[in-house]
């Protein structure tokens, strides 16, 4: 048994949690996510605590009972306090700007790059060289950062392009003077 499959998941005030066989529905402030659990992974609300059981012994099912239990507490905390990634652009004439619900980068190509916004995604940007991407969903949030990370990706020697704020670049040297 997993020692975080294991854990209860707290319900703090104002999310409801629904479970319908296997799928599971979570209600707040911030929105309201669903997921589909594996068979074989029971899960129930008991006394304001989200509980997942192991119902099925399978190497299988063994193996993914603490992620289960790891994605239904992204959902809580997504729905209550959300998720946010930080984004640094960083280059010569390099700037965004956000237009309703797409971002609008000039990154160094002869035209502007527009990326709209998934549903349940929303784009800030505090400055012209800094992107907040942020919702309820961890997944969501983190793949449309990846996605906006691939227009440009950082290069290695004057770290040009889009990275995360907490990224660390490994710079490389440059090339050397002739004899």
């Amino acid at each position: 048994m997993s020692r975080i499959g294991k854990k209860p998941i707290e319900i703090p005030a104002g999310v409801t949690v629904t479970v319908a066989g296997n799928d599971v529905t979570v209600k707040g402030p911030k929105g309201t996510l669903s997921r589909k659990v594996v068979d074989g992974i029971a899960v129930e609300v008991k006394d304001n605590h989200v509980v997942c059981t192991i119902v099925v012994n399978s190497k299988d099912v063994d193996a993914k009972h603490g992620l289960t239990r790891a994605l239904l507490n992204n959902m809580v905390h997504g729905v209550t306090h959300g998720f946010t990634k930080t984004m640094i652009i960083n280059g010569v004439g390099y700037k965004s700007q956000v237009n309703g619900n797409k971002l609008v980068l000039n990154i160094g190509y002869s035209h502007p790059v527009e990326m709209e916004a998934p549903a349940g995604i929303k784009f800030e940007c505090t400055s012209a060289t800094e992107i907040v991407v942020s919702g309820c969903d961890k997944e969501l949030v983190g793949q449309t950062a990846a996605n906006l990370k691939a227009k440009r990706p950082v290069e290695p020697y004057h770290a040009y392009g889009i990275r995360y704020k907490d990224e660390v670049v490994i710079m490389k040297e440059g090339k050397k003077a002739g004899k």
